[in-house]
């Protein structure tokens, strides 16, 4: 289960990816996290997935 809050997930998701995952593809299809609606929710806070960086900026 992934956090809800929008600021407790981008850190969550962000910590993820920097720790764990070489992209956000590899990260969503192993905790089973649906992209479209992970990049939505973070999107309306105002950060968007970054691919170079592998990072929410």
């Amino acid at each position: 289960m992934i956090p809800q809050d929008p600021i407790i997930l981008l850190s969550y998701i962000n910590t993820k990816l920097r720790d764990h995952y070489a992209s956000l593809d590899l990260l969503c299809e192993d905790l089973g996290v649906d992209q479209a609606a992970l990049v939505s929710k973070l999107n309306a806070v105002d950060y968007a997935y970054d691919k170079t960086k592998n990072q929410f900026v």
